[in-house]
């Protein structure tokens, strides 16, 4: 556009005019300024703004760091709200809308369903677009996606939180007879899931351009050597969304879901608190807030220009290691990527790169068990060492965000410090995957036994069968099984809930219950009467420090690898196909890793299960006791199984690698390609 009016929007695609339009000059330079010779200038280069419009305060930010400070904001947020309020609200927005876990999967998964459709189309048709742009389109589609996303709250009414039904054997028999199976699925509230839906869509669509566009944008911007730090810095950034969302998600659920009480169910029914299973938290102002913050990110991404400066000299100094088989000569002759037609024979040339394929699946196996510990982390910490579900959240939480951020830093630093090479960043794979490996045996020597359970590892004081809760001392209470309470009782055995414990009543000392009259319970070593407090029995294993202290290394050595992974992928493609090949990558990262290693670790653990939830309706539900010894031998299997072929792909890919014989007559042609642009 003559003048230096704002340009098209982001999704502008090639044309003929490429490298026709030129930003150069100081602040406030007009768009149509004439292109210097020589092979320094780069096509669209210029200053920070918008059209003329270019304060000289924002050239501090025209640089690669002011990029990076951007990006990783960006990140931040898009960790905060898929990885973090998502994950932890989940459990809330099943109960206030009445959806079973099946639908909340579908809620989950939805994300990745946009993003596998979305990926290849959109790193292909920015990779020769206004990759800021991208992104600015990405942070406007991420903050309407979290809007979208906390809208049922504001359509769905005051919450009701009902009557509270205390388990003890007296009032169990009265709740048993009044119980009822029926079917639920016709709730009003349940057409919120599409609206969920949606929201999830829209964060896919929002995020796609993020780590494909984004990431290739770092790559081309700054010299080849420092390439993995700047990556490795973005992308240990990222993690610490997920870790503020999780904390900032964890405080907000301690606030009542419409801020006060209402007076009339205050007066009406047992007033509420955190420790009552009614009790829902705020979840929806996280997911406001973000969208609030995201937007704001526009700005910037729609300030910088479609190449900074010192782009052209940084790229005609870089010596090519494209994987020698042909396709970067094949994207040069043919022009490829020009048009959307050439998208079947762009994607044909990296499909039959088996350097890029065999980083591709090691990758995706890595991703699954990233995944599926990132998932299931906290359900193992719980059952193996006797930890409440939120101190083992939050004990997961410290090993693997801070593990997974330093372990990408630290080989973004080696990788620059060393300057390797792309061979030489898939040998460095092979050998943090190797020391992964190694440290995954702490499932052998770092598991707990089961602590004694009443109906499940043993008898009821020598009545009662095992794996049958009920026994002749509690057969009068009638006892919802639907109503997992565990207590521990005074004999040091873990039971069901008070009703299974057979106790008949409870009392208040010091804020803290205590059950009373428990007919199921024996005398304890000390001669205490047949008592018990609420919460599971102290466990007897003392390995949590030692489990907690080897599985850091094992998160740090994995995610060693992700940061030289990126980079060899840009590395081992043609120059103009970067971008998609990094779309290429995460596609597969989900169809192979992310969205399977969930479900993988799922039905593992729940192959481990040895009491199940059984409802009025005979529905089987959630697990609530696991064997631990089968639980870890089956993760350390899983695991120890991505390992080897993660390894066996990279080893592959040192063998398949062929770098170009004539790098200089690359470069020189790159040069001369660059000074035809600008003649």
């Amino acid at each position: 556009m003559e003048g230096g009016g704002i340009e098209n929007p982001a999704f502008d695609t090639p044309s003929s005019d490429f490298g026709q339009r030129y930003h150069t000059g100081p602040a406030g330079a007009g768009a149509g300024a004439a292109a210097p010779a020589g092979p320094d200038p780069y096509p669209e280069e210029g200053p920070c703004g918008w059209g003329p419009c270019a304060p000289r305060v924002l050239q501090f930010c025209n640089n690669s760091k002011g990029y990076l400070v951007a990006y990783s904001l960006l990140a931040v947020f898009q960790g905060i709200v898929v990885n973090g309020l998502i994950n932890i609200s989940i459990s809330t927005i099943e109960k206030r809308y009445e959806l079973n876990s099946s639908l909340t999967g579908l809620i989950s998964a939805s994300y990745d369903i946009s993003f596998c459709l979305l990926s290849l189309f959109v790193s292909y048709l920015g990779e020769r677009g206004h990759k800021p742009r991208w992104l600015a389109f990405s942070a406007f589609m991420l903050g309407l996606g979290s809007l979208v996303f906390s809208l049922p709250h504001f359509s769905s009414g005051k919450y009701q939180y009902g009557s509270k039904i205390e388990d003890t054997c007296q009032t169990a028999a009265t709740a048993f007879a009044n119980a009822t199976c029926s079917d639920s699925t016709n709730s009003p509230l349940r057409k919120y899931l599409y609206v969920f839906i949606l929201g999830q869509l829209l964060l896919g669509v929002g995020g796609t351009p993020l780590y494909t566009l984004g990431t290739s944008f770092i790559d081309e911007s700054v010299p080849k050597h420092k390439s993995s730090l700047y990556i490795g810095v973005g992308y240990a950034m990222s993690l610490l969304g997920p870790a503020i969302g999780y904390v900032l998600g964890g405080q907000l659920l301690q606030v009542y879901i419409d801020i006060q009480i209402p007076k009339r169910q205050a007066t009406t029914y047992t007033k509420v608190d955190q420790d009552d299973p009614r009790w829902l938290g705020a979840w929806w102002i996280g997911f406001l807030a973000c969208f609030f913050a995201i937007w704001l990110l526009i700005i910037p991404f729609s300030c910088f220009p479609k190449h900074l400066p010192g782009t052209a000299k940084i790229q005609a100094e870089r010596i090519p290691e494209t994987h020698d088989d042909g396709g970067q000569v094949l994207v040069q002759t043919k022009d490829i990527g020009q048009s959307f037609k050439d998208f079947p024979m762009a994607l044909l040339i990296l499909l039959r790169n088996p350097v890029l394929m065999s980083l591709i699946v090691a990758s995706s196996s890595e991703a699954l068990v990233a995944t599926g510990f990132a998932t299931f982390l906290p359900k193992f910490i719980e059952n193996q060492f006797g930890k409440s579900s939120s101190f083992s959240a939050t004990l997961g939480g410290l090993v693997l965000i801070p593990g997974a951020a330093l372990g990408q830093v630290i080989s973004g630093v080696l990788v620059s410090k060393r300057k390797m090479d792309c061979r030489g960043m898939i040998k460095f794979m092979i050998g943090t995957c190797s020391v992964a490996l190694i440290l995954n045996t702490v499932f052998l020597f770092a598991k707990c036994g089961n602590e004694p359970f009443a109906g499940v590892s043993e008898t009821y004081n020598g009545t009662g069968t095992l794996y049958n809760l009920t026994a002749p001392c509690n057969a009068n209470c009638r006892c919802l099984r639907s109503v997992y309470y565990p207590v521990c009782g005074s004999d040091e055995v873990q039971y069901f809930s008070p009703c299974f414990a057979g106790c008949a009543s409870y009392l208040f000392n010091n804020m803290k219950k205590t059950y009373h009259n428990c007919s199921c319970i024996g005398k304890s070593k000390t001669g205490n009467g047949s008592e018990a407090v609420p919460g599971k029995c102290p466990t007897q294993c003392k390995l949590l420090p030692l489990f907690l202290t080897f599985f850091f290394f094992t998160v740090v050595f994995t995610f060693m690898a992700t940061t030289p992974t990126t980079v060899a992928i840009l590395r081992c493609v043609p120059d103009k196909q970067r971008s998609f090949a990094l779309g290429v990558q995460l596609l597969f990262l989900r169809l192979l890793g992310t969205i399977p290693g969930p479900i993988l670790f799922g039905v593992a653990i729940d192959n481990s299960c040895t009491l199940w939830d059984i409802d009025e309706c005979e529905t089987k539900g959630a697990c609530w006791v696991y064997d631990n010894e089968r639980m870890a031998y089956l993760l350390m299997g899983i695991s120890a199984a991505c390992k080897i072929i993660t390894i066996v792909f990279v080893v592959m890919a040192v063998y398949f690698y062929k770098p170009p014989p004539l790098n200089k007559a690359l470069r020189q042609k790159t040069s001369e390609k660059i000074t035809a642009i600008h003649a």
